[in-house]
């Protein structure tokens, strides 16, 4: 077995110098650290855990916590991306991620006892809605936690511009000479759902566009079949929009499913624009032009944000906001 003894003679340093640069002292060059790290790699080195957590006073264990709203689960597409580049991060400093499983929530144990119990070092919450207490009781807590895709006066928050993306797509439709634009909205106890419905409303506000109620239609929880019902809603109106823009893809994709089988065509009858720009959005036909989440950097700025907390040993409360991108396909013309 390798030892932190080959890895000094590896090297030509210490076996304290060694120790320092694998639990990320700050006070080792960052030459010498890559030369030790590369030897670690070469000679298949793997540390005792117990001992790493004795040196350090650290779990070196990551609790995660999901919970969204449709019941998929980790198959989520966005949030599936969040978490697998939130992984990547905070394995790449020598952290392993502890799922708490949702029966837990159905137990007398909570998501906050399991996770003390556990001796994690600091949570990532990734939710959809603001309702579920444990969640809240989690967030408030003093451990060390990440917060995806919801705000928080009491944890740092890390999630898309949903306001400003909405926005984009009110504007871009407008620009291809669209007046009457309807919006499928996300449930308004979704932290999404109700940013995007604001962002829209924003929109047609600078715009100068006076649109009747019936064009605002409840999407429900982001699913296709409710995104179907929204569609079939706005087709029944005597006075029909020329564009619809879905607060998520799942929505987008039934809306286009109801147009077509109401006989009519997109975008030749209606243009559509999603949000989220998940991998189906590509090549469903038309191509959906869609506001496209950047997962990677939403769960790489996660883990960094959470990791620093851990090694400052401090609760924060920063708030990230990332950029989204309005990606153009063939679901949308001017008219």
């Amino acid at each position: 077995m390798v030892t932190i003894y080959d890895i000094a003679k590896k090297t030509g340093v210490s076996p304290t110098t060694v120790s320092k640069a694998l639990n990320d002292y700050q006070d080792i060059n960052h030459l010498t650290k890559k030369k030790i790290l590369d030897a670690v790699d070469e000679l298949g080195y793997l540390p005792n855990s117990h001992a790493r957590t004795l040196a350090t006073k650290k779990s070196w264990m990551i609790g995660v916590v999901f919970v969204e709203s449709l019941g998929i689960g980790v198959k989520h597409p966005f949030f599936n991306a969040v978490i697998e580049s939130f992984r990547q991060c905070v394995e790449a400093n020598g952290y392993d991620l502890l799922f708490a499983s949702r029966s837990i929530s159905n137990k007398q144990i909570s998501y906050l006892d399991y996770f003390k119990y556990r001796g994690v070092d600091g949570v990532v919450i990734v939710s959809s809605a603001y309702e579920d207490e444990q969640v809240q009781e989690l967030m408030n807590s003093a451990l060390p936690s990440v917060v995806i895709d919801l705000i928080s006066d009491n944890s740092s928050v890390v999630y898309s511009d949903n306001i400003n993306g909405s926005k984009q797509a009110v504007n871009y439709l407008y620009s291809l000479g669209h007046r009457k634009i309807a919006h499928i909205a996300g449930h308004i106890s979704t932290f999404a759902g109700e940013q995007r419905l604001k962002g829209y409303l924003e929109g047609l506000k600078s715009l100068r566009l006076s649109l009747p109620n019936e064009y605002t239609v409840d999407g429900g929880y982001f699913s296709r079949e409710s995104g179907y019902e929204a569609m079939t809603k706005l087709l029944t109106l005597s006075d029909r929009p020329t564009a619809v823009y879905a607060a998520g893809d799942n929505l987008a994709v039934g809306a286009i499913e109801a147009i077509k089988d109401a006989g009519l065509e997109v975008p030749k009858d209606y243009s559509v624009v999603g949000f989220d720009d998940i991998e189906l959005s590509q090549f469903i036909e038309p191509g959906l032009t869609t506001l496209r989440q950047k997962t990677d950097l939403i769960g790489e700025k996660s883990g960094k944000l959470l990791i620093k907390q851990i090694n400052n040993m401090q609760k924060s409360k920063d708030m990230i906001v990332v950029p989204v991108e309005l990606i153009t396909r063939e679901s949308c013309r001017e008219i």
